[in-house]
This record gives C-alpha cells, sequence and structure tokens, in this order.
C-alpha cells in the first residue's frame, strides 16, 4: 500500500497485519461488532477533538491513530463477516471514488475559483449521487448532538433557499454575542438556568430542531 504521496508505506501494511493478528488472538476483540463498537469510535473521535482544539499535535498524531484504529477494526471484522466481506483497500477505493467525483474542478474540467464555485460545483456532484432524496435535510445524521444538528439543518435549509439566510432575528440583535468566547458563555447561562429550571436544554433544543425540521420539509413540498 502507498502513501498520499505514491511511496509505499510499510506501516499501513504493519497496521492491518496487527488488526488481522488481534482478531485471531485476542477473545474481547473477536467479541466486538460493528454495532458494539460505535462507542469506541465517538470517544476516540472526541478525544481527537479534544487534542486539535488543544493545539496539542502530538496528542493530535495520537488519536488520529486511534480513529484509524477504529476504521480497521471495522474494516477487518467486515472482511470476516459473510454478506459484507469489504477490506480497509476496498473503504480507501471508495473513498477515492468519492473524492473524485466531488471534486470535479481538481480532477475534471470543472472550473471554482471562488468558495462559493467550489459549494456549488461540490452540491451539484454529491446531487448526481443521491437521487433518492428528495429533502434538503436527507441524510443530516439524527443522532447528533442537538447544537450540532440544529447549526447542521440550518445550514442545509438556508443553502437550498427553503429557509432564507437570516430569515430569523433576535428580538434584540445586540444581545447575540459577537465571537465564540461570549456565545459559548451565554450558552452556558442559557443551560444553568435550564438546570435551575428543572429543565433539559439538551432535549429542548433537540424538539426545537425537529419542529423546524418539519416546517422545512413542509415548505419544500410548496
Amino acid at each position: 500500500m502507498t502513501d498520499a504521496g505514491g511511496v509505499e508505506s510499510p506501516h499501513t501494511e504493519r497496521l492491518l497485519a496487527d488488526m488481522a493478528d488481534v482478531l485471531d488472538r485476542c477473545v474481547w476483540s473477536q467479541s466486538m461488532t460493528h454495532e458494539s463498537l460505535v462507542t469506541y469510535l465517538i470517544e476516540e473521535s472526541y478525544e481527537l477533538v479534544e487534542a486539535i482544539e488543544s493545539g496539542d499535535a502530538q496528542a493530535m498524531l495520537e488519536e488520529l491513530g486511534d480513529v484509524l484504529w477504529q476504521v480497521v477494526f471495522h474494516s477487518e471484522i467486515a472482511a470476516r463477516t459473510p454478506g459484507e466481506e469489504f477490506t480497509f483497500d476496498d473503504v480507501a477505493r471508495v473513498a477515492h471514488e468519492k473524492v473524485v467525483r466531488r471534486h470535479p474542478h481538481v480532477f475534471g474540467d470543472e472550473s471554482a475559483p471562488t468558495l462559493d464555485d467550489v459549494f456549488r460545483v461540490w452540491s451539484a456532484a454529491k446531487a448526481n449521487e443521491k437521487h433518492s432524496r428528495t429533502s434538503a435535510l436527507d441524510g443530516i445524521p439524527p443522532h447528533l448532538p442537538a447544537l450540532a444538528l440544529a447549526d447542521k439543518l440550518i445550514g442545509r435549509a438556508e443553502r437550498s433557499g427553503v429557509l432564507p439566510a437570516g430569515e430569523s432575528q433576535p428580538e434584540n440583535p445586540d444581545a447575540v454575542a459577537d465571537d465564540e468566547s461570549q456565545l459559548g458563555d451565554q450558552l452556558l447561562e442559557i443551560v444553568r438556568a435550564a438546570r435551575a429550571r428543572g429543565l433539559d436544554a439538551e432535549r429542548a433544543l433537540r424538539g426545537a430542531v425537529r419542529r423546524l425540521s418539519d416546517e422545512v420539509r413542509e415548505r419544500e413540498k410548496g
């Protein structure tokens, strides 16, 4: 296997061999399934986020390795499971094919000199792959944390034109923070106030997101 520069990568081959040995000899690993590994994938992903946000390059290197191990783990389980039978190389192949399809301005004849152009080209390429989707909201993972889910839903709805950007404005615009530090403090205070009143902020926001999702889908119907 080669790296991004086309150079042979013995470390990748060694990692794949390590995974095969682990599944052959470790009873705990043999008991794992795609479903039971989900918790570990989420945990490792959050640890990677923490490393990135801390600016610790060594920690990021280590956590990227842990996330990669999860990819290798799932791939090896699939390779040994009748009806799945795909390998890490298949995962890399599918990722490569998707990157090429969604970057026609890099690998094809499309032109995308601005960020808006890139998004337009990428969105068109993605839409060509997802013919069965009937809503701009289709494909958003429903189990995202409420804040991430809200941001994703609003972004999709605004980019599709179903929800005009800036349509909903607070009654007092000056009350909205000017930077992420202030915004974080405001959100934290909302959570504290909710707890003091016996309210679940996560559940409340998730409910609001569901209502907005229903509204967006109704608008899409015309």
